[in-house]
């Protein structure tokens, strides 16, 4: 497990690293790595920092609304550019990458801030604008198991059939005897 963490952590500073030269060079990083425009001090890139850095291009709209709705009194373009892409890189774990739990993921933002922060603040900067996102993701994530419960309360009661699709819900397949009494009503 030791070993796992380290390898992220490299790929995490590897990253960082390649999205700020993107930031610098006003580059897509899919392109810089492409052209072979990025630094390979340490050897070629891991797998896991080019899953990063492509999902992090691949989701930076949905990566920047976040962080535009909970950085207090920061517009995107006037964070230090080692900053955002922290930021940018940490928002993309905490969203979309379900192995990494939010609170590892902030706090290896964190110690990339302390390590590459263009300012004394940038610690707690980055760890103020994540903590705000946790909480955002954890109200969406609320929101949307009540309204799964309330979907699945309104389908025992049928209120709304026609609206919901049939197959919500549904984790498997019908067993041969439900699948049988199915067809055999269908066919009355």
């Amino acid at each position: 497990m030791s070993a796992k963490r380290h390898e992220r952590t490299f790929a995490r500073r590897s990253t960082v690293q390649v999205l700020y030269t993107s930031e610098i060079q006003n580059e897509r990083p899919s392109v810089l790595l492409d052209t072979g425009r990025c630094l390979n001090e340490d050897g070629p890139l891991p797998e896991y920092a080019l899953t990063l850095i492509d999902g992090v291009e691949a989701h930076r709209d949905v990566i920047d609304a976040y962080l535009e709705s909970t950085s207090e009194n920061w517009a995107l373009s006037r964070m230090p550019i080692v900053d955002r892409t922290i930021l940018r890189l940490a928002v993309f774990e905490m969203v979309y990458v379900k192995d990494v739990p939010v609170s590892v993921a902030i706090n290896e933002a964190v110690e990339l801030a302390k390590d590459f922060g263009g300012e004394d603040e940038s610690p707690r900067f980055v760890n103020g604008v994540l903590g705000r996102i946790a909480k955002q993701l954890e109200a969406e994530a609320a929101e949307a198991a009540a309204a799964a419960a309330a979907g699945a309360a309104g389908a025992e009661d049928g209120a709304g059939a026609e609206e919901r699709d049939p197959f919500a819900g549904y984790d498997a397949l019908p067993t041969a005897g439900e699948g049988e009494a199915a067809s055999e009503g269908a066919e009355a």
